[in-house]
């Protein structure tokens, strides 16, 4: 009884044990600031506007409204509703719960079932008692139960593997909703930038038909040379090869914001006025280590991380031993009233208890295994917050960057307007000619165009850097939904 007791204590003792890695994910530098060069407290000023970097702010839920365009809001209300791919994703999610909830009950409870059995038969029977062949039936009724009791933690480990992994599809669903919004954004800056585009072209393009047509006119007057008016064919050409280029582009941006909002191409969305759009003035720098617990990537990987060590748990829990009880009971006969009747009683009881003893290696092979793939998983944790620290610094840095772009390109443009408004007065009194005022007029459009594609980017730059913060985004209850379902 001794001995049995002394067996019985340090089974639970060993079930106790954590057979696998806490999970935990490791320790990770934390950076003064992202990237190479310290943070500005904002952006140089460009086109009237500069940007603050807020640092040790929270992200901003639903940040497209910082735009200030109800159109902008509409379209990705839409997409966050409407797109098959977040539909499809959590349909996913669904399912995985489901099966969560399915191991669960099949691995921690008893499983009880109930059967009946109706057969008629014939057999041989003995010569000397009776006939060669007997024709009999046979009634049987049974409730059959069977439980494993979980020792040593296998089916914890196990249930707590495939819970991680539910945690890990949740905040991939989350990642998903997050870049469906800020591909939204950026598409319909991406189209409006586009359509404002192939505006100025089709003006450069008319202005250098205009000039074509005038050197072809004093070319046939003699005060022009023929190498003059090819020169002005050829900038004509070639302003109008570069127009179907951008409308193609133009209408891919477009197909591909209709498909992002769950519609066909052909029922792309009208593009937004680039103009209408307001340029977020605050836009929230968070802390590095604030950042582990606000990207949704990073999340995924520390759930990656637990499913990994929950699995070497499982592994090692495999190589004790497993024990099983089952017990029936029912009422059984060759007739129905001798099956109903106490004659017919069945009962049994019994338990099995198994230790593996030789595998051919392979249980240790699979832990071995389980153990590489924790290592494999500590090591893309760390992959995927360094990615994250690029992600936010690269952004950052782009964001700074196109300010500056944009306002030396919108200084160009001020002063090229100002000196075709000037061209166009000195016409007017007759001072130069008309193609001088073209020329200076193309000038100025050569310019807007730089302007248009700097604004543009910086626009698509701060959606970028919302969504590089983790900025949340509105239906995120999946995940606390998986973490129900795990406890």
């Amino acid at each position: 009884m001794n001995q049995r007791l002394l067996m019985l204590a340090a089974c639970v003792a060993l079930g106790a044990c954590a057979l696998g890695p806490d999970g935990k994910p490791p320790a990770m530098p934390q950076p003064a600031h992202y990237g190479a060069q310290p943070q500005t407290d904002a952006s140089v000023a460009a086109e009237g506007a500069s940007q603050r970097f807020v640092a040790g702010a929270k992200p901003v839920p639903e940040w497209w409204k910082l735009y200030r365009s109800d159109a902008l809001n509409a379209l990705v209300d839409e997409g966050l509703r409407a797109s098959p791919n977040l539909a499809a994703a959590d349909k996913s999610l669904v399912a995985a719960r489901e099966q969560l909830r399915a191991q669960i009950g099949s691995s921690l409870l008893p499983q009880i079932d109930a059967g009946a059995q109706a057969t008629r038969q014939r057999g041989f029977g003995i010569p000397e008692a009776g006939p060669p062949t007997v024709l009999y039936n046979l009634f049987v009724g049974q409730l059959q139960a069977q439980y494993t009791f979980d020792l040593f933690g296998a089916a914890r480990y196990a249930n707590a593997a495939l819970a991680a992994q539910v945690d890990q599809q949740a905040f991939q669903l989350d990642a998903a909703r997050r870049a469906l919004a800020a591909n939204i954004v950026t598409g319909a800056i991406g189209a409006a930038s586009l359509h404002s585009q192939i505006d100025v072209t089709e003006r450069l393009i008319a202005l250098a038909n205009d000039d074509a047509h005038d050197a072809q006119r004093r070319y046939a007057l003699g005060s022009a040379s023929r190498t003059e008016m090819l020169n002005a064919q050829q900038n004509a050409a070639s302003l109008a090869a570069q127009l179907p280029g951008l409308r193609a582009q133009w209408l891919a941006t477009r197909h591909a914001l209709a498909v992002l909002l769950g519609r066909t191409p052909d029922q792309a969305p009208d593009d937004l006025d680039l103009a209408s759009l307001a340029l977020p003035s605050d836009v929230p720098v968070v802390l590095p280590s604030a950042l582990l617990q606000t990207r949704p990537d990073i999340q995924a990987a520390d759930a990656a991380l637990k499913a990994a060590a929950a699995q070497v748990g499982v592994a090692t829990a495999q190589l004790f031993p497993s024990l099983s009880i089952s017990a029936s009971m029912g009422k059984g006969g060759f007739d129905w009233p001798t099956a109903l009747s106490g004659a017919g009683a069945l009962w049994s009881v019994g338990a099995s208890l198994s230790q593996p003893i030789f595998h051919g290696g392979a249980l240790l092979a699979q832990r071995r295994a389980s153990i590489a793939m924790y290592d494999a998983a500590v090591a893309q944790y760390k992959e995927t917050v360094l990615s994250a620290f690029q992600n936010v610094a690269n952004t950052l840095a782009s964001l700074e960057t196109d300010s500056e772009a944009l306002a030396f390109a919108d200084s160009a443009s001020s002063a090229a307007r100002d000196a075709s408004v000037d061209a166009a007065a000195r016409v007017r009194l007759g001072a130069i000619p008309p193609r001088a005022a073209r020329g200076s007029e193309q000038q100025y459009l050569n310019a807007r165009l730089s302007t248009i594609r700097a604004s543009s980017a910086r626009m698509s730059d701060t959606a970028a850097l919302f969504q590089a913060m983790g900025s949340p985004v509105a239906a995120g209850a999946s995940v606390a939904q998986a973490r129900d379902d795990k406890r």
